[in-house]
């Protein structure tokens, strides 16, 4: 029986700005989207391919409902970057939020950085090299 990761669920805002976020500052592509009217929610799917290929993240918006606590479980979605450095500049001139700065984990040798949402949900950039090594490298 083969499994795989579709996606990820993120309740979200507003959905406008975090689409633009998503598809402008982090260089994914809206895939899908739609509404449902009786139960008034809308989702959106994102990612860097098509769902067939790889997991993507899917944003829900509850009708009416701007804001949600984060708790304190959630921790991050990982993106694999060729070049984080480069990808934070970009991020920075687009108007994103980088909140820690590209370099080596702590006690490590894999490079990391962290990007903020507009829902204060935490991206964490991997140098692509270092994307399967874990924190140790």
């Amino acid at each position: 029986m083969s499994k795989r990761i579709l996606h990820t669920m993120l309740r979200v805002g507003n959905l406008e700005e975090s689409i633009k976020f998503y598809t402008e500052i982090m260089g994914m592509q809206l895939l899908r989207q739609n509404e449902n009217k009786e139960y008034k929610y809308t989702l959106a799917f994102l990612g860097y391919g098509d769902e067939s290929e790889g997991a993507v993240i899917e944003l829900t918006y509850n009708w009416g409902v701007e804001e949600y606590d984060m708790g304190n479980a959630y921790g991050h979605i990982a993106i694999a970057s060729d070049d984080i450095y480069e990808t934070c500049d970009a991020i920075k001139a687009a108007g994103g939020n980088v909140v820690r700065e590209p370099g080596p984990v702590l006690g490590g040798t894999t490079h990391i950085a962290f990007v903020k949402d507009p829902d204060g949900y935490m991206v964490e950039l991997i140098q692509s090299k270092d994307s399967s090594k874990g924190l140790e490298g």
